[in-house]
């Protein structure tokens, strides 16, 4: 398959300034290429962290609703919703953006917070261990929701920074080259031309 050519005037300014795109332009591979290689690396990074926070949040989360299965038996559907009726939230998150190579994705801070007290005439002594450990279950979920974020958009980008190397490797920069040659074989042409009409003009004035 022939590499099309760019629709441009053969001349030797047009050719300067091809010469000078493909070399800015194969820059520009490069630096795609780094940035994908960094972008691989911290996939990685990021897949390993990942798997490692969706582990612990089963554990978490079997243990969590453990206790919510036992206090749930020993007090009741209406108690417990009546009990949690009112409790202050115990934990803050924070939602900070960040960047990296490009790449926006938040960074979740979560600050667990004293359990609020509770009356004991209305509560099983499981209720603030189901709580202890639901909290701790919204930590890990938080934790799990940035790394997972983090890494779709990090693959996103990886993805994208591929096809933008794959279109100038493939595609622009061939069709440049194909223009440069395509204009030094038009000038060579031309000054061929050129020298054989003057030829014929010295012989016919001799």
């Amino acid at each position: 398959m022939t590499t099309k050519r760019l629709k441009i005037p053969p001349t030797k300014s047009t050719l300067l300034t091809l010469k000078r795109k493909v070399i800015f332009l194969e820059l520009g591979v490069s630096l795609l290429e780094r940035k994908k290689e960094l972008l691989t690396r911290l996939v990685y990074e990021r897949l390993k962290q990942y798997r490692e926070l969706r582990n612990e949040a089963k554990t978490i989360l079997k243990t969590a609703y453990y206790w919510l299965g036992i206090t749930h038996t020993r007090m009741g559907s209406s108690p417990l919703q009546q009990a949690a009726i009112g409790l202050n939230t115990p934990f803050n998150i924070k939602i900070i953006p960040q960047s990296s190579i490009g790449v926006q994705y938040p960074t979740v801070t979560t600050k667990l917070l004293d359990l609020q007290p509770v009356s004991l005439m209305e509560t099983d002594t499981s209720f603030d261990e189901t709580r202890h450990h639901l909290a701790d279950m919204v930590v890990i979920l938080a934790r799990l929701g940035e790394s997972e974020t983090a890494l779709w958009r990090l693959l996103e980008e990886q993805r994208k920074t591929q096809k933008r190397v794959n279109a100038l490797k493939y595609n622009v920069i061939p069709k440049y080259h194909s223009t440069i040659s395509f204009i030094k074989d038009t000038l060579e042409e031309e000054d061929r031309n050129a020298l054989f009409q003057i030829k014929v003009l010295r012989e016919q004035n001799l």
